[in-house]
C-alpha cells in the first residue's frame, strides 16, 4: 500500500511539472471556469425581478451577451497592443492602472495570447449578476461578470485533420470580465469594465 501511495504521488507530481507555467495576472481576479446552476437561478431572479422593473426596462440578456462578446474582441486587442489609452472608457480608470502595472511582466507571447477573434469565442456565460444599493448618496450600480471560453483557431478545427487533438486543449482559454453600469436617477452611463481575466485551460 505504501509503494502504491508513492507511485500515485510520483505520478501526481509528473503531471504538476507537465502543466506549463501561467503567465502573470493582469488583475488580481480569481479565475471563474463554469457556470453555478444556483447562480443561474438568482440572476434569472434579478433580472426579471430587479434588473428589467425597476433599473432598466429595455434590458435583455440576449442584448448584453451580444456586447459583451464585441467588448472582449476590442478589449482584448487593445490589451495585445498594450494601448492602455484606447481602453479609456470602456475600462474603469482604476482597473486601468492596475492592469498598466502588470503588463510589463508579460512576455511577447503571452501579449499576443490575449488577442481573442469573435470566431473564437464558443460560449458567452453570464455568471453572476449583482445589485448594489448605497443608500447614503441614493446611487444604484448592476454588475454582471461574464464567463467566456474561447477556443484559439475555431475555424481551423472545423476542417478535418487540419488540427491535432492534442494541440485544441493548450488553445483553450477562459475569460472573465466584470461591466458595471450606473442606473442612479438621472445619470446615463454605459456598461464599463471593471475587472478581467485571461486563462488558458491548461494551467488548471
Amino acid at each position: 500500500m505504501l509503494q502504491k501511495r508513492n507511485i500515485s504521488s510520483n505520478s501526481d507530481d509528473d503531471k504538476q511539472k507537465d502543466k506549463p507555467k501561467p503567465p502573470p495576472m493582469l488583475m488580481s481576479f480569481t479565475p471563474v471556469l463554469y457556470p453555478s446552476l444556483m447562480l443561474c437561478i438568482k440572476n434569472w431572479i434579478l433580472t426579471k425581478f430587479i434588473i428589467q422593473p425597476y433599473l432598466d426596462t429595455d434590458f435583455r440578456m440576449k442584448d448584453f451577451n451580444n456586447g459583451a462578446k464585441q467588448a472582449l474582441v476590442i478589449v482584448a486587442s487593445y490589451l495585445s497592443k498594450g494601448d492602455f489609452q484606447s481602453l479609456k472608457g470602456l475600462v474603469t480608470d482604476d482597473a486601468i492602472a492596475e492592469i498598466k502595472g502588470n503588463f510589463p511582466s508579460l512576455t511577447v507571447q503571452d501579449r499576443e495570447d490575449l488577442r481573442v477573434n469573435l470566431t473564437d469565442i464558443g460560449t458567452t456565460i453570464p455568471y453572476q449578476i449583482g445589485i448594489i444599493f448605497d443608500d447614503s448618496n441614493q446611487k444604484r450600480f448592476a454588475e454582471i461578470t461574464v464567463t467566456y471560453h474561447i477556443i484559439k483557431g475555431m475555424e481551423d478545427m472545423k476542417v478535418p485533420g487540419k488540427v491535432k487533438p492534442e494541440h485544441i486543449q493548450k488553445n483553450i482559454r477562459i475569460c472573465n470580465y466584470r461591466f458595471i453600469r450606473e442606473y442612479t436617477k438621472g445619470i446615463q452611463s454605459d456598461w464599463i469594465i471593471n475587472r478581467l481575466g485571461h486563462f488558458k485551460l491548461c494551467h488548471f
